[in-house]
C-alpha cells in the first residue's frame, strides 16, 4: 500500500496548478439560469410545445438547484402549460449550410431551440412546488477527474485526450448552472497528479485547495469504462466544510455521468441534501 504522503493532494502541489493555469466554464449571468436549450425536429407547433416543456423542466431544476424536481408530478403539470412561462425563444438550424433534400422538408431538420423564461413566473412556480430560487452566490467547482479507458489519465482543459468529455462536462455544468474549472495539462504535469494519486486523495482543507486553483470547492471524480456494466462507472466526492459527500452511477454514457455529477453538486450546494 502506498504511503499516505504519496497519495494525498497537498496545498503546495495544487498551488503549482494555479500558477500554470486552469481552464474554466462559468455558469453565466443570473439571466442565464432562466434560459435553456434543447434539440427539436422542425419548427412546428407540436415540436415547439415539447421543446418548451423540456426547457421548462431544465430551468426549474437549474434555478432551484434541486434535480429531484424531475420526479415531482407537479413539474409535469407545469410542463403541460410551459408556453405560459416563455419570454422569448429562437431556433438555430443544426444543418445550416446543408441544402434541404427533395424528400426532406424543413419540418424534418434538427434545430437547437433556446428558450428564455420570465424569472418572476419561474420563481412563483418553484414556490408552488415547495422550493425557493437558489439565490446565493454559486461556488466554482474545480473538477479533478481521473479517467480509465484502456489507459488512464486526468482530464485536462486542453490537449487532444478527452476532448469530447471536456465538452460534455462543460455542457453539464451549464445545464445545472454550476461554475466549473479544469486544470490544464501543464498544471497537472507540474503537480505530478495521476489517476492513481487522485483516486486515493483525501484533501483535508477542500476550500483552500480549490482556492489555489482559482475556484471554491474541489469536485473529485473517477470514471472507468466497464464492459460488464455496459457503460461508464463514475464516482464523485464533494468535500464541503464539515462534510464530504459521495455519490456514484454506473452503466451510463459519459454525458450522463457528467450530468449526474453536476446535478449532485447542485443538490448539495443548494441545501437539498445527499444525491441519490
Amino acid at each position: 500500500m502506498a504511503d499516505a504522503s504519496t497519495v494525498s493532494l497537498s496545498i503546495a502541489c495544487l498551488a503549482a496548478m494555479l500558477a500554470l493555469g486552469c481552464g474554466s466554464a462559468g455558469a453565466g449571468s443570473v439571466d442565464d439560469l432562466y434560459r435553456a436549450q434543447t434539440i427539436v425536429t422542425g419548427q412546428g407547433e407540436e415540436s415547439r410545445r415539447l421543446g418548451f416543456a423540456e426547457c421548462l423542466e431544465q430551468v426549474l431544476v437549474k434555478v432551484s438547484g434541486d434535480p429531484r424536481l424531475l420526479d415531482d408530478p407537479g413539474v409535469a403539470a407545469l410542463a403541460g402549460q410551459a408556453d405560459a412561462f416563455v419570454a422569448e425563444f429562437h431556433y438555430r438550424d443544426r444543418m445550416a449550410g446543408i441544402p434541404v433534400h427533395d424528400e426532406q422538408g424543413t419540418r424534418d431538420r434538427p434545430y437547437d431551440l433556446t428558450v428564455s423564461f420570465h424569472p418572476a413566473k419561474i420563481d412563483a412556480a418553484l414556490r408552488s412546488l415547495g422550493r425557493e430560487p437558489w439565490r446565493a452566490s454559486r461556488p466554482r467547482l474545480v473538477v479533478l477527474l481521473g479517467v480509465r479507458l484502456g489507459t488512464t489519465y486526468v482530464l485536462a482543459s486542453d490537449g487532444d485526450r478527452g476532448r469530447d468529455q471536456r465538452e460534455a462536462l462543460t455542457a453539464a455544468a451549464e445545464r445545472f448552472g454550476m461554475p466549473m474549472a479544469l486544470p490544464d495539462q501543464a498544471a497537472l504535469s507540474a503537480a505530478g497528479l495521476s489517476y492513481q494519486k487522485l483516486a486515493a486523495a483525501d484533501p483535508s482543507d477542500p476550500a483552500a485547495i480549490a482556492r489555489t486553483m482559482g475556484g471554491d470547492l474541489p469536485l473529485i471524480g473517477s470514471m472507468l469504462w466497464s464492459e460488464e456494466a455496459l457503460g461508464w462507472i463514475a464516482a464523485w466526492r464533494l468535500a464541503t466544510p464539515g462534510k464530504t459527500y459521495r455519490w456514484q452511477i454506473r452503466g451510463v454514457s459519459f454525458d450522463d455521468a457528467f450530468r449526474h455529477a453536476m446535478a449532485g453538486a447542485a443538490q448539495i450546494l443548494s441545501g437539498h441534501g445527499q444525491p441519490g
